[in-house]
């Protein structure tokens, strides 16, 4: 099944974007990323910038893979941190492609929604193309799409807790107040069922990094989350059957057994 979708008008296959962070080895995160048929990986600058040795490998390693890269301003805390470092990334990177990352609590990690506003609307006008990590927050989702965002990414849950979808009922008032917007959801993904979730719901990918690359077997993990992305969409598109209150028997009860009919 031929099932392509388009982010800044770059068409893709899979629907799995995937980090490259916290892998036990180079070695390790290469071979999960192959095995998760992921098209687009996310880097970060401080982590793995190709100008410090200790990154060298695992920069070497993310050049070998021939994937899309998203640039990622991850550990901003304020406006203009974010801007600075997506600036840095696009020369770095050579991408115009930036996952926008404001931090706005230390504890949970959540995104400040005013920074987030402001300095997409800041990174938009500087020629980026944002892809924000926000909280599933429908009207901080429509303050993003106005100030030019062409695809969301609410979270699931706080990043690095592997909770899942916390709240699947905002979820889905995002996804059916903005029909048409490529959403992603960012953060808090754990279980490949948690995938299956959110693309059920009608989300168009989904955006993990913990889940596989601390998971026992990241390459098997990352396998289960390609497969679990595939079975999410195709039963999405299928159309699942509506809710009951009640029993419904899916084998009659009356009239005679078929083959007692002439």
């Amino acid at each position: 099944m031929t099932d392509q979708w388009t982010l800044y008008g770059q068409r893709f296959s899979n629907r799995l974007l995937i980090g490259s962070a916290l892998y036990p080895s180079p070695q390790v995160m290469g071979d999960a990323i192959d095995a998760s048929g992921a098209e687009i990986i996310t880097v970060s600058l401080r982590r793995q910038s190709p100008e410090e040795a200790g990154g060298q490998s695992l920069w070497t390693h993310i050049q070998k893979l021939n994937k899309a890269l998203l640039p990622n301003t991850a550990g901003c805390h304020s406006v203009k941190e974010a801007i600075t470092l997506a600036q840095m990334s696009r020369e770095m990177f050579e991408t115009d492609w930036i996952k926008l990352e404001v931090v706005g609590d230390d504890y949970n990690l959540q995104p400040d929604p005013i920074g987030t506003v402001e300095a997409a609307e800041k990174l938009i006008n500087l020629g980026f193309k944002v892809f924000p990590y926000c909280t599933d927050d429908l009207v901080i989702c429509q303050r993003l799409r106005d100030v030019g965002c062409e695809v969301l990414m609410p979270w699931g849950s706080p990043i690095g807790t592997g909770r899942g979808l916390m709240n699947p009922y905002n979820l889905q008032t995002i996804r059916e107040r903005l029909p048409d917007m490529p959403l992603i959801v960012d953060a808090g993904i754990g279980k490949p069922s948690h995938a299956v979730m959110a693309l059920e719901l009608g989300y168009d990918g989904i955006l993990l990094n913990t889940a596989v690359a601390q998971a026992s077997d990241p390459v098997l993990m990352a396998r289960a989350f390609r497969d679990a992305i595939a079975a999410g969409r195709q039963g999405y598109l299928a159309g699942a059957m509506p809710e009951r209150q009640t029993a419904s028997p899916s084998t009659p009860t009356l009239g005679m057994p078929f083959w007692h009919q002439q």
